[in-house]
């Protein structure tokens, strides 16, 4: 009889109701998972199709052209059309990003000789370009695995206006990761100041941690291509009188 009233007992106490382990997550925990999700990011640089469009639209009246393949990124960076990234203390380049990408147009060079010297005078630390020009090839190899990449191509004439403006080698990407809230802040401001004068473009990205820039011809207005220079008269055959 003892072991019969024993074992009613602990039916009992498996019976649902009386479950002392509960079924489903407190409510707070619930809702705090749920606020996590709902995570929005700010910043005074936030991208926009309207930027995208703008950027290929600047493109367009600076007579870029968007590089299709290694052939034609070779022949501009021999006619130094694109140049080398100013490497040195104040800006360093990720490793993996391949040698023949490590150039710029000359106007977007100089951006970065400033933009990269500020920044180290106020923190004693390198900026690191994490992506410049990039071929139609690579930009559609880059959007098999991240949609949120810009179009390698224009399937119909109305996405013209929004292909990577790295296809025209006059943007480049800065890492932000490892930034502290103050550099990144400092960033946005020198970045914001130089878009609100109409100088470049720029947007902070999030699902990649990078600021993208596009940098436009008028930063620099007297860059050009060295094979673009006026060759220096010729003096002046002299003559004996």
């Amino acid at each position: 009889m003892h072991a019969v009233v024993v074992v009613m007992m602990f039916a009992n106490i498996a019976m649902p109701g009386v479950s002392p382990t509960p079924t489903h997550k407190p409510g707070h925990l619930v809702t705090h998972h749920r606020h996590l999700r709902h995570i929005v990011y700010h910043s005074p640089i936030k991208g926009s199709h309207e930027s995208l469009v703008r950027q290929n639209q600047k493109a367009d009246e600076a007579e870029l052209e968007r590089i299709q393949d290694d052939a034609q990124l070779e022949e501009l960076t021999r006619n130094q059309e694109l140049v080398s990234l100013p490497l040195g203390r104040s800006l360093t380049v990720d490793p993996k990003l391949p040698e023949d990408r490590r150039y710029c147009r000359p106007w977007a060079r100089t951006f970065l000789k400033d933009f990269s010297k500020a920044y180290y005078e106020e923190f004693k630390a390198p900026l690191q370009v994490n992506s410049a020009v990039r071929t139609a090839e690579v930009q559609k190899k880059l959007r098999r695995h991240n949609r949120n990449a810009a179009l390698a191509t224009a399937a119909d004439p109305e996405d013209g206006d929004i292909v990577s403006p790295h296809l025209t080698g006059a943007a480049l990407d800065i890492a932000k990761r490892g930034m502290t809230r103050k550099q990144r802040t400092w960033v946005q401001n020198y970045l914001l100041k130089l878009q609100n004068s109409g100088l470049i473009d720029a947007e902070e990205e999030f699902r990649q941690p990078v600021f993208h820039i596009s940098v436009y011809r008028d930063y620099d207005p007297l860059s050009q291509p060295v094979a673009a220079r006026p060759e220096a008269e010729a003096p002046l055959p002299q003559t004996v009188e």
